[in-house]
């Protein structure tokens, strides 16, 4: 197995402020009676600042995995770890350096609408994988709820299930397999 890159994604710069602390979300909005962004844009059409709001804050594309390869060399199956990023913030799972990622992980991928098709590894919760299906948001997603803390309290975030990079040991030993992911 080789190791494929994590990915940490999502809104801009993350607060360092505990997630109680935090400020109510206040999702793009749309005038009185019209459709929010999500629904009348596709991925493509959105703007940067829409584009980053889609990110829910569950820290899952900022987990390690493994990716096996067949007899030929060719990519094989992905196998999910329950070990993070050394920059998500277990917390709050929130990238802590959002903006000079690439600093410290120079593999970290950013999405954009075209990827999002060939990004098999995108959690079946992910907004991006979502809209892209031609699916809606969830209710505990914080454009829908108006609060950061929603994916949290529905169990939906890696909070409390998953281990730093830096106390890990060998990643084959973190294999995972949440319905989730």
């Amino acid at each position: 197995m080789s190791e494929t890159s994590s990915a940490p994604t999502g809104r801009g710069p993350k607060s360092s402020a505990p997630p109680e602390a935090a400020a109510p979300l206040t999702p793009p909005s749309a005038p009185s009676g019209e459709l929010p962004f999500w629904k009348r844009k596709s991925l493509e059409e959105m703007d940067r600042d829409e584009w980053e709001s889609l990110c829910d804050g569950c820290g899952k594309c900022c987990l390690h995995k493994l990716q096996d390869e067949d007899e030929d060399g060719e990519p094989g199956e992905i196998h999910n770890t329950n070990v993070a990023c050394r920059l998500l913030d277990l917390g709050s799972c929130q990238c802590s350096d959002y903006p000079n990622r690439w600093d410290f992980v120079p593999d970290c991928v950013q999405l954009f609408p075209q990827f999002i098709e060939t990004a098999v590894w995108l959690p079946t919760t992910c907004a991006y994988r979502l809209l892209h299906e031609g699916k809606d948001l969830a209710w505990w997603h914080p454009l829908v709820s108006g609060s950061a803390e929603t994916i949290h309290e529905a169990g939906i975030s890696v909070r409390g299930r998953v281990i730093s990079e830096r106390k890990a040991g060998p990643l084959d030993h973190h294999i995972v397999d949440w319905p989730d992911l």
